[in-house]
């Protein structure tokens, strides 16, 4: 298959590197000329992904029209406050791209201000293409060095025998893709365990231990649920890889951006000096702020998601906010 994947972070090289040693024709767009020419030159994206060389059989490209002419699948490894002009930029190629059959999202967020998740950012910018999200507990480094791990793919506007020969195609010896029919819960659940991570990250630079990061976790599955159903999803699927499963992974790596993030706030870094500093998206940053207003408009409990915010936005000190969640008034599980 010829597989384009549109954005060379860490996720999107990783997802191209694991698509190449399956045998399909592969490029890699950076969004970035500069950082096209340097991929091409060194062999190796030392800024997001040191260690793995890109193989001869990995193009490389930078404008999308030529690359858009045989692709059949277009996958979308940007941050999710850019995904729209990405879009946009896609839209405005589309008529060259006679062999799209679906186009799919890698990002975990909600685009500010509008709040969509990214398939509905898509759905708007790409009328009349089939879109999908693809997720789950997957660390880029361990993706990109064939390490063993499974996601979820859920698409809408496409077919059951689309999905199943796209599931087919992402799938290999050290990947198994499942398939999904609920979109908004893979997505919902692909951005709050962003959020999540924060606050294990900030239980962490608290030195909190274990049964406190267990506790955290338990309860931020049930919260996730909770909005989750009450903004259209099904609840069985955050019991999925894409809810359960990549909240674990993201929650407990070293690994994690946001995790990561989150365990700075609690050593007592603020949130300006940490996202000033960092070259990579933490994504978890403005998914709190977007799903904050959005449990706070719908009027959803949502405490976890609200101390967060209160840490990343009002300056909250992690101690004070694990004191309010400690000191909620005590009820049934």
């Amino acid at each position: 298959m010829n597989i384009v994947v549109v954005g060379a972070g860490a996720w999107g090289t990783a997802f191209a590197l694991h698509l190449s040693r399956l045998g399909h024709t592969v490029t890699l767009a950076p969004r970035r000329f500069e950082q096209a020419l340097t991929l091409a030159s060194t062999r190796e994206n030392a800024d997001y992904l040191p260690g793995h060389v890109l193989p001869r059989s990995l193009q490389l490209g930078h404008e999308l029209p030529p690359l858009l002419m045989e692709a059949e699948l277009v996958l979308l490894a940007c941050p999710s406050q850019s995904l729209r002009d990405t879009c946009l930029r896609l839209q405005a190629a589309r008529g060259l791209a006679t062999q799209l059959k679906l186009v799919v999202s890698l990002a975990k967020g909600l685009e500010l201000g509008t709040h969509l998740r990214p398939t509905e950012v898509m759905a708007a910018t790409l009328p009349g293409l089939a879109v999908g999200a693809l997720s789950g507990p997957t660390n880029a480094a361990e993706v990109a060095s064939g390490r063993p791990c499974a996601m979820v793919l859920a698409a809408a506007g496409a077919d059951e025998p689309l999905l199943a020969a796209m599931q087919a195609a992402l799938s290999g010896p050290t990947l198994r893709v499942y398939r999904g029919d609920d979109v908004a819960g893979v997505e919902f659940g692909g951005c709050l365990k962003n959020v999540y991570a924060i606050a294990a990250g900030c239980g962490d630079g608290l030195r909190l231990g274990d049964n406190a990061k267990a506790a955290l976790l338990t309860r931020a599955l049930a919260e996730m649920v909770r909005v989750g159903v009450a903004l259209g999803a099904r609840a069985e699927t955050f019991y999925g890889l894409g809810g359960f499963g990549d909240l674990v992974a993201t929650c407990t790596g070293a690994w994690s951006r946001n995790r990561t993030f989150g365990q700075r706030l609690g050593e007592g870094q603020s949130a300006e000096s940490l996202l000033a500093a960092s070259k990579s998206v933490v994504e978890g940053y403005r998914t709190t702020r977007s799903f904050f207003e959005l449990v706070r408009e719908r009027g959803i409990d949502a405490p976890i998601l609200t101390e967060t915010h209160a840490i990343l936005y009002a300056g909250k000190p992690p101690a004070e906010a694990l004191a309010a969640l400690m000191g909620r008034e005590l009820k049934r599980e």
